[in-house]
């Protein structure tokens, strides 16, 4: 038992079909694990899944076929380098479970199946720790969008608002619009316990004219890498 969790089925320069199959097995295996468990925590893209299921048996072949040959290994890194990734850039969470499933790709490809089956189940019973506890996460944090007239001084003129609603205000930006005669507010709020958003836009309506305000789900600026 002990030689399966943290010894290698692989010998140096050697691969057998019985070890291949066997590690085969398990990356994907490892590889459903992940894509599973970070379904169950985050809404996610069935590209991202069909990735995460792949990887770890892609890069377990990888490294098998490069096993104790230099020149093969430095030929599969120039091949690499070639590639060009033409996506937007993925969340940081997204980024994390990829590099998680390439790491016990690389395990399995060493032969080391019990370790990639061990390092795989801590992560991500950790992950879905920490995404259940929202570690960072303020729940009642908010994008607040305000559109004022261009004569109106955004400065002062919600503060009060704010200061009777909100823990907490930030202006990420002021832009302006329709030719300059209105400007569009974008400010990060974390409501009070027990504020009513209807009550909040209604005041911040008195301010701004009747013109529009909206207030949804803060995305993070930091979210991605």
């Amino acid at each position: 038992m002990g030689d399966f969790l943290f010894g290698t089925i692989v010998k140096q320069g050697m691969v057998s079909p019985g070890g291949f199959l066997a590690a085969t097995i398990v990356s994907l295996l490892i590889g459903i694990f992940i894509a599973f468990m970070y379904s169950r925590v985050n809404h996610c893209s069935p590209s991202v899944l069909f990735t995460l299921i792949m990887v770890p048996a892609i890069v377990q072949l990888v490294i098998m076929m490069v096993n104790g040959n230099i020149g093969a290994g430095l030929a599969v890194a120039g091949a690499f380098s070639l590639v060009r990734f033409r996506s937007i850039a993925g969340k940081g969470q997204e980024i994390t479970v990829i590099f998680l499933a390439m790491a016990t790709g690389l395990a399995t490809g060493m032969g080391y199946l019990g370790i990639a089956i061990i390092f795989a189940v801590i992560m991500m019973l950790l992950y879905t720790a920490l995404s259940i506890v929202k570690i960072g996460q303020n729940g009642r944090e908010r994008l607040l969008r305000i559109t004022i007239p261009e004569d109106l001084d955004y400065d002062e003129v919600f503060d009060s608002i704010f200061k009777k609603y909100t823990k907490r205000s930030e202006l990420l930006e002021a832009r302006t619009t329709n030719m300059g005669s209105l400007y569009k507010l974008q400010y990060a709020v974390v409501l009070k316990n027990g504020a009513k958003e209807k009550k909040f836009l209604d005041e911040i309506r008195t301010r701004n004219g009747n013109l529009e305000v909206s207030i949804g789900k803060m995305l993070l600026r930091t979210e991605e890498l």
